[in-house]
């Protein structure tokens, strides 16, 4: 009995040394929609996960996921602790996991924007509104789960003209990302697409626009779009404060280099009752119940 007592100690001894009895020495997962091709995300996401290993004391891993359905997904199975997600995956991972929480979102995200792309071959040119013109044109979102490339899109072109988009255009295509879309309608494949603004902005400013073929036609009215969103449970999983210490670090971003890679010119607080004009969006075109 004596001898079993000492074998059981040790072994509890070597478990919390080795951190596989102690949540603080746990590994946390995150993950990020893949709004954008997959070389870029590595390197966004990982100087990310190495920026919150550091300020956390603990590792921090970034896991990349294929598709919008994906990360939402990975969040529910708890396979991820924590994404960057668009505000519509944010809605349906935070409804998927009851307790889960926005922590934070960029400066630029609480006034985010679409823009409507349009090939010059269609003579549509930019207005205050949606031109009546891209009606019997082919169209292309992004991802079928992002907001800024298909849910607000897809919300003001009901609302403009009372149709689906099934009903108004030709054809109807889901590019997959935000960078797909713009080179789709660059190249003539589609004739307007919907696309996420800073993408636009980034790739513009990068030289990868031909601005000669593709340009903006009209930009949306405002709306709330990105966030990080952290598990309900990461507290107890990982220790007491973790959920707030996340958002802490996250707001304290101050190096350009990793603020220019999302790009953002700061991260804020956010929680969740921001992001309520995305669920009543969702609801009122049929995504959420």
């Amino acid at each position: 009995m004596i001898n079993h007592l000492i074998r059981t100690g040790v072994f509890f001894i070597i478990l919390a040394i080795s951190g596989l009895g102690g949540a603080t020495a746990a590994e946390l997962k995150f993950t990020a929609i893949p709004d954008q091709d997959t070389a870029r995300l590595e390197q966004r996401f990982g100087k990310i996960a190495d920026y919150l290993t550091g300020k956390m004391g603990m590792d921090v891993t970034y896991v990349p996921v294929k598709s919008y359905a994906a990360s939402v997904q990975a969040f529910k199975n708890n396979e991820v602790q924590m994404a960057w997600f668009g505000g519509l995956s944010g809605v349906q991972a935070r409804l998927g996991v009851p307790g889960s929480v926005a922590i934070a979102q960029g400066a630029e995200d609480e006034h985010f924007v679409s823009y409507i792309i349009a090939h010059h071959s269609t003579g549509l040119t930019a207005g205050s509104g949606l031109p009546k013109g891209i009606a019997g044109k082919t169209f292309t979102f992004g991802s079928k789960g992002s907001t800024s490339g298909r849910l607000m899109p897809e919300y003001f072109i009901r609302k403009q003209f009372n149709r689906a988009p099934d009903d108004l255009f030709a054809k109807v295509g889901f590019s997959g990302d935000h960078s797909k879309t713009i080179a789709l309608v660059q190249s003539g494949s589609y004739q307007v697409g919907a696309v996420n603004f800073k993408v636009w902005e980034k790739e513009l400013a990068s030289g990868k626009i031909d601005s000669t073929l593709v340009s903006v036609i009209w930009k949306t009215p405002e709306y709330p779009d990105y966030n990080w969103t952290v598990r309900g449970d990461a507290d107890a999983v990982f220790g007491k404060g973790t959920i707030q210490r996340l958002q802490q670090a996250l707001i304290e971003i101050e190096d350009p280099a990793l603020l220019a890679a999302f790009p953002r010119e700061k991260f804020i607080k956010a929680d969740n009752g921001m992001y309520r004009p995305i669920l009543e969006t969702g609801r009122a075109i049929g995504i959420f119940r």
